[in-house]
């Protein structure tokens, strides 16, 4: 995956509680999961019942386009473990998702393809909103996980947690196969030992 070590972009609020995946990609037919990414980001919401686009939806809007960074409420991502709900925000260039809670799969789905989801609490998270929201896209925000903090315009930078763990996958570009790559010479050195005290493991047959 993409390492993570800053992102600038517009930040848009969609400002809501409980986003699942299915609102973030849509499974719409038995073609689906076979769609363009991009095109797949709340397409349902994207959309009116008659296939026009909605021009109150807030990626519609024109300063919106093009954000890079999603500001959203509590529970974001809950519902199915998809990944297509991670694949279409980094295929729209949405590299940073900041949010008063994540769902736990969903944080997780994040972190294995180089999206960064940033949690703040409470007062900070609506500081912030209120900020992305006056400034309507008309200047950027850069979320920077060296220093762990926001900047952008409005007020002062905003910190920001992850654990250490996560920081540094996101670092160096590592989904779950990366991490264990980090352990090949621990892995093939008791491979080695094993294969020395217990040989008649290596022509072991399946008896099945």
């Amino acid at each position: 995956m993409q390492p993570f070590t800053s992102h600038t972009g517009i930040a848009a609020p969609l400002l809501k509680d409980d986003i699942n995946t299915d609102q973030i990609a849509p499974i719409l037919n038995a073609r689906s999961l076979k769609e363009d990414y991009k095109a797949l980001l709340f397409m349902r919401a994207r959309q009116r019942e008659d296939g026009s686009e909605d021009p109150n939806f807030v990626l519609n809007k024109p300063q919106f386009r093009a954000a890079g960074i999603l500001v959203s409420g509590h529970n974001f991502g809950a519902g199915s473990s998809r990944e297509s709900a991670v694949w279409s925000m980094l295929a729209n260039n949405i590299r940073v998702i900041v949010a008063r809670s994540f769902a736990d799969i969903y944080r997780e789905n994040c972190l294995q393809n180089g999206l960064l989801p940033v949690v703040l609490g409470p007062e900070v998270a609506d500081a912030f909103a209120a900020r992305v929201v006056a400034v309507d896209g008309s200047a950027p925000f850069t979320v920077d996980l060296l220093t762990q903090r926001i900047t952008g315009p409005g007020g002062a930078d905003i910190a920001f947690e992850i654990p250490a763990a996560d920081r540094m996958r996101l670092f160096e570009g590592l989904d779950d196969i990366g991490l264990t790559l980090k352990h090949m010479d621990e892995i093939t050195s008791w491979e080695q030992r094993a294969a020395a005290a217990q040989p008649w493991l290596q022509t072991a047959r399946d008896s099945r």
